[in-house]
């Protein structure tokens, strides 16, 4: 959610709910106290950290739940609940020593709720999307796959402040994924209570700088500043309010008349306006961003697409110079490779055969490769593309329909609210959609990892491939980073000529952020805490009240 983190945090392009035509109205904050009113893409799907997947889940629920480690102003890592910690020779053990916090209902933080969590997440039962990061503690594959005793997994609460996680092999990256929600400790207590009522307000238990005040589907998810966090202190904002704004160009508007506080994406087709006189040129952020917008194929399930020439004619006939450039204009870049090139820990240069050619000489090349698998002028190749309604979301497959149309392949544009378009990718409800990754830790294990067999759930198109699995696997074991990033170069190479995905471009940031606000650090992974957000002091004479 890299995780963002992200967030991430792993995201479905535009995932949110569509909303009525009536937007969600502030409520005034209270005298004497400090309040944030935040866009936020859609409604959370959960706020479950043992379930979360999406950017919308993850930028609320990392407000109320802190990891061993976690995201500092520039989105790197910074000591969480564990106040420090160190590591073997070898890096395979890691021993975390835990501060002294409580959950917000008074009941001391332990290991033991770290040690629940990560039994919970593996639990077949809980059907978490993420189950495969555990896998880098020893045992995690072999007891969410297998069935062997949990009590095997190499995490274990040495004491209650103490917290012993034992790897299956080296990962230079372990840092980085304890902030993301996957390694979040739950409270334990409550949890084996009240099971899954335990997300309800009222019940829900943070051990972060803010709790659970209240959740309205469509309208509002409200926190309040949680006083027995252990740096309470240094929290600004006693209340944050965050808004679903599936309707980007009207959250614009409300930013704009001061309504919100910030929104966490712009139409990025509005670059020009929003910088221009008249705009919004204060308000706008854009950076880097560790993420990959590409298109997924259903192998599993839609038999055309097991031709690696269909897969590659579709993707060599996109023309990403016009959709980033000439469409998209934030800065987007256009790309044929799946790992973004900035990412540490790598070595990038993986291309598919074609990636230099000439845009005519794809076209050419892809109605070759549609003749070769039975398709031309006469036959034309039919597919149902999947999309998630949200302005953003319909200029690509627009784009895309004319492009494919002059090779000779067809797309019928299916749009589904955000809810339903990720629940149609689980189920393997579709032919062929437009997703986004963005890293939820900056390696390229967090991509690469999606395609290999076994991931699950998000590996939305069921590809497979023994060579491309052994030679990831290879990569964990290998401690040499020099050698690890040339494994994981081969790996992506795999994908590539097998076509597995179709890259589009990299993203870029896009954030509207009041110039009221402070503490905002542009970031590639796009986190932005609101533990370090703050209201600029007014200037004198005016009214210092926050909303």
């Amino acid at each position: 959610m890299a995780v963002r983190f992200l967030l991430g945090l792993a995201a479905i392009f535009g995932v949110a709910l569509s909303l009525t035509a009536c937007h969600p109205q502030t409520v005034a904050c209270p005298a004497g106290q400090r309040c944030l009113e935040y866009g936020n893409s859609g409604d959370p799907l959960t706020l479950d950290p043992d379930k979360a997947t999406t950017v919308s889940d993850a930028s609320i629920i990392s407000e109320m739940i802190e990891g061993l480690t976690d995201s500092g102003p520039d989105g790197q890592p910074v000591p969480g609940i564990a106040q420090s910690w160190e590591s073997s020779a070898d890096g395979l053990t890691w021993t975390f020593h835990l501060r002294n916090a409580v959950w917000s209902d008074g009941v001391p933080v332990t290991a033991d709720d770290f040690v629940y969590a990560y039994h919970r997440i593996l639990d077949p039962k809980t059907a978490s999307p993420y189950a495969y990061m555990l896998y880098v503690l020893k045992n995690g594959q072999e007891i969410a796959e297998k069935g062997k005793d949990p009590d095997s997994l190499g995490a274990k609460a040495l004491d209650d402040r103490t917290l012993q996680l034992t790897l299956a092999h080296p990962a230079p990256y372990l840092l980085q994924i304890t902030k993301h929600q996957t390694f979040f400790p739950v409270p334990a207590h409550v949890v084996r209570k009240l099971g899954d009522a335990w997300l309800l307000p009222g019940n829900y238990v943070a051990d972060g700088p803010y709790k659970l005040e209240s959740e309205r589907l469509g309208d509002m998810v409200r926190l309040e500043k949680n006083p027995r966090y252990w740096n309470a202190k240094a929290v600004c904002f006693d209340r944050v309010d965050y808004y679903p704004t599936i309707d980007v160009e009207s959250a614009e508007r409300r930013v704009k008349r001061g309504e919100l506080d910030l929104n966490n994406t712009f139409a990025s087709n509005r670059i020009d306006f929003l910088r221009g006189a008249g705009g919004m040129k204060d308000y706008v952020h854009t950076h880097p961003y560790l993420a990959t917008v590409y298109l997924t194929f259903n192998v599993s399930k839609v038999k055309v697409f097991q031709d690696v020439r269909v897969r590659q004619a579709i993707s060599m006939s996109i023309d990403r110079d016009f959709l980033t450039h000439k469409l998209m204009r934030a800065g987007q870049t256009p790309t044929t490779s799946f790992v973004p090139p900035a990412i540490a820990n790598y070595q990038a240069g993986a291309k598919p055969y074609w990636s230099g050619w000439s845009f005519p000489a794809r076209q050419t090349e892809a109605r070759r490769l549609l003749a070769a698998a039975g398709y031309g002028p006469k036959n034309h190749l039919k597919i149902d593309l999947l999309v998630s309604i949200g302005s953003d979301s319909l200029l690509i497959p627009q784009a895309l329909q004319e492009d494919w149309k002059t090779v000779g392949i067809d797309i019928t544009i299916r749009q589904e609210e955000g809810q339903l378009t990720f629940q149609s990718m689980q189920d393997r409800d579709f032919q062929m959609s437009i997703i986004a990754w963005i890293a939820d830790f900056d390696d390229p294990k967090t991509f690469l990892d999606l395609l290999k067999t076994g991931t699950g759930a998000q590996n939305y198109g069921d590809y497979s491939n023994p060579a491309y699995d052994s030679l990831l696997n290879q990569a964990d074991e290998e401690p040499d980073v020099r050698k690890r990033a040339a494994l994981m170069s081969r790996a992506e190479q795999i994908i590539l000529d097998d076509a597995a995905v179709a890259p589009i471009y990299n993203s870029v940031g896009r954030n509207l952020v009041s110039p009221d606000i402070s503490g905002w650090v542009d970031n590639e992974a796009n986190i932005h805490p609101v533990r370090y957000l703050c209201r600029r002091a007014a200037p004198p004479g005016a009214s210092n009240q926050a909303r």
